[in-house]
Parts: structure tokens; C-alpha cells; sequence
């Protein structure tokens, strides 16, 4: 950390500490803290950058924009702790700038909800990256059927019909509307009854405490604005010794991904996946690589499997 003097002359300013209050509970882009604060980006860039230097935030590089959040060294310093606690009570703004910062995040998931439902109905035909049957397979080796699973970000419901084949009930979870609804006519016309449908978002899930057996995200929590939230809400939902499966990317470089398929995360790595296991409390966790894809951009699919403590 730079000196106390010059951390506390950065601090004596109110909408500095406006930033730091918004940034303490998300990470913001540019763009994002002008909407909010209603301040010209040259304004918040210089902002951005005192902070910066003071050692007190940092940023993080997604596409083409950074996201601003607070640095690792500051958020353990308890007078910065107590100084954002009582500038939020002071800044007459502190309520307005929650409320835009809602709307921000609420517009974020929109732009991800926006492309499954203009793509629901032909998702099965079109490209997408890390769906691999052989991952699939290698995680249907892990159940113990008859169970009841959560399919988080079902999409269409692809995975859920076949986890209906031998599981008791299957709860199919994904925030979008139309993928919901493809998911539900697709299962009416299997004849498939073991499948509830339902509208929610995976980190904030329309499932009660300790209601399944079993939670799958099958290439769905790279799309999670939170996944710390998520995999929370995976513990939650989960009976003790329920276990949780993860099939997804393996961390690449593809940045086209985030428009291209609307991902918010470029995948993750196996240290970082039981690192965000651990984290929500799950134990006996394994990690494998059980596919790479031979065509550029050589994707990868990553299992990860849990266990919920009984």
C-alpha cells in the first residue's frame, strides 16, 4: 500500500468514495459506473485511476472492457471497512446509486437472456462450444439413480430428457422464458412426466433447501454473473450427501465466445473450479479433462464432481 497520507487525500473525495461503495459489491466496467453515476467517462477514468494508485482497486480484463473491483489488500483493511460504512450512511447518493446499479446488472443478464431466447428452438442444431457427448458420459458414470437432480441452465432441456430416464424427478432451471417453454413442448412430446420446468436464475434458485439428490451445470456456470453464488445455491438446494457434477470449459483464450455465445466467464481452470467447490463447501471433490475438441479453437470440457457433506 502506498503512504497513509496519500490513501486518505484519495479518500477525501465523495465521489470516490461513491466508486468504492459501488465497487465493494460488484465488479464495473467504465461504461457501467458512467451510467450509474451519471459522470463523463473521462471523469471516472481519472477517478479509477487515483484509486489505482492509492492500491485500492484493481481491474480485471473481459473482452474488450475491464472490470474495476476492489484490490485483495484493501478489502482486509478495517478502516477503509469502516470508512465505506459510514460514507454510506453520510452521500446523500449512496440509495440512488444502488438502485441504478441494480438496473446496470438487471440490463447485463438481459443481454445473456436475450441471445438463448433468440436462439431457442434450433440450439440442438446450432454450434456450441464444449457440449461433448463423451463428457456426458463420463459424467453418467457418477449417478446413482433413482435421484432427484437439478439441471441448472437447462436451456432447451436436451440433458434433462436424458437424466429422465432413470432419474425420479428431474427440476430443469433457466432464465430464460423461451428456452423454457421449447424445454416443456419437447417433453410433453416425448411423453416424458418426470421433468418440472421452472423460470429462475441460478444464483438466486426457485428450489427449496435440501430438495434434490443430485445438481448438474452442464456447460451453464460459465454464464453465471456470480458462480460463487451459484455453486451457494447448489449447496443449498442439495440433501447432505448430495453431490454436484460440472461439465464445462476448461479456461481458454476465446474471447469471440462472450459474443458469440454470451459467456461471462472464458471457462475456468481445475485449480479455480475446486477452489469455487471448496469455497461453497463441498468435499471429495475430483477434477478431470475428459475431452478436447480437435478443430481451432480446440475447446476442452472440464468435470468437476462434489460432494455435500452429510
Amino acid at each position: 500500500m502506498p503512504s497513509i497520507t496519500k490513501t486518505l487525500r484519495v479518500l477525501a473525495d465523495t465521489n470516490r468514495l461513491r466508486i468504492l461503495l459501488l465497487l465493494k459489491q460488484e465488479e464495473l466496467s467504465v461504461a457501467e459506473l458512467q451510467e450509474i453515476l451519471s459522470m463523463g467517462q473521462s471523469t471516472i477514468s481519472t477517478h479509477l485511476s487515483q484509486l489505482r494508485q492509492a492500491g485500492l482497486v484493481e481491474d480485471r480484463r473481459t473482452g474488450k472492457n475491464s472490470l474495476y473491483h476492489l484490490s485483495a489488500s484493501s478489502t482486509g483493511i478495517t478502516p477503509l471497512e469502516e470508512i465505506l460504512s459510514q460514507a454510506g450512511r453520510e452521500i446523500a447518493e449512496t440509495d440512488a446509486d444502488q438502485a441504478a446499479m441494480s438496473l446496470v446488472l438487471r440490463k447485463r443478464q438481459d443481454r445473456m437472456r436475450a441471445f438463448f431466447d433468440s436462439v431457442a428452438g434450433r440450439l440442438g442444431r446450432d454450434y456450441v462450444p464444449g457440449k461433448s457427448w463423451k463428457g456426458m458420459a463420463e459424467a453418467f458414470l457418477r449417478l446413482l439413480p433413482p435421484l432427484t437432480i437439478a439441471d441448472l441452465g437447462s436451456g432447451e432441456g436436451a440433458f434433462a430428457l436424458m437424466l429422465a430416464q432413470r432419474a425420479r424427478q428431474v427440476i430443469a432451471i433457466d432464465s430464460s422464458a423461451r428456452m423454457i417453454d421449447v424445454g416443456r413442448d419437447r417433453a410433453r412430446r416425448h411423453g416424458v412426466g418426470n421433468i418440472e420446468f421452472r423460470l429462475g436464475d441460478m444464483e438466486q434458485l426457485p428450489i427449496a433447501d435440501a430438495e434434490v439428490d443430485l445438481v448438474f451445470f452442464s456447460q451453464s456456470l460459465h454464464h453465471a454473473l456470480h458462480p460463487t453464488r451459484a455453486l451457494a445455491e447448489a449447496a443449498r438446494i442439495l440433501a447432505p450427501g448430495g453431490r454436484v457434477v460440472i461439465l464445462d470449459l476448461v479456461k481458454h483464450r476465446f474471447e469471440e465466445a462472450r459474443e458469440v455465445y454470451a459467456d461471462e466467464w472464458l471457462g475456468f481452470s481445475e485449480a479455480e473450479i475446486e477452489t469455487l467447490l471448496a469455497g461453497a463447501g463441498f468435499a471429495h471433490i475430483e477434477t478431470a479433462i475428459v475431452d478436447k475438441e480437435p478443430e481451432a479453437p480446440q475447446f476442452q470440457t472440464l468435470m468437476a464432481v462434489g460432494e455435500k457433506p452429510a
